[in-house]
């Protein structure tokens, strides 16, 4: 996944959303190791202590645990990933409806349009 980073918010949050989809899609299983900060740090090409600060918002999330001698782990809570999954669709389909309706579509032509397409 490319870490392509825009200017529109602070790099740290854009981060914790690029972590947060690869938790929720399964790329960073539930109660697996996460690659290190500086690892990840390397891939992405941002300082490290912007990604530990996206690592620390991860965690006030609930969504990474910090364990003494394995670094960071996954959560093992399911319906917290769940939870984040939900919240991230929800997103997306408001935003899509915000859209829609700035292009001057009701609810009704919002639903015609993708029962259409679906």
């Amino acid at each position: 996944m490319a870490w392509q980073m825009n200017s529109d918010r602070p790099i740290y949050s854009q981060l914790y959303d690029k972590i947060l989809i690869r938790i929720v899609c399964g790329i960073y299983k539930a109660g697996n190791r996460l690659p290190s900060v500086r690892e990840l740090a390397a891939e992405a090409s941002v300082n490290p202590n912007t990604m530990q600060r996206a690592f620390a918002e991860l965690e006030h999330s609930g969504l990474i645990v910090t364990q003494r001698n394995s670094g960071r782990v996954v959560t093992e809570n399911l319906a917290k990933i769940e939870e984040a999954k939900h919240e991230l669709a929800l997103s997306q389909v408001n935003s899509f409806f915000a859209n829609m309706r700035e292009l001057g579509y009701n609810d009704q032509e919002i639903l015609e349009l993708v029962k259409s397409i679906i």
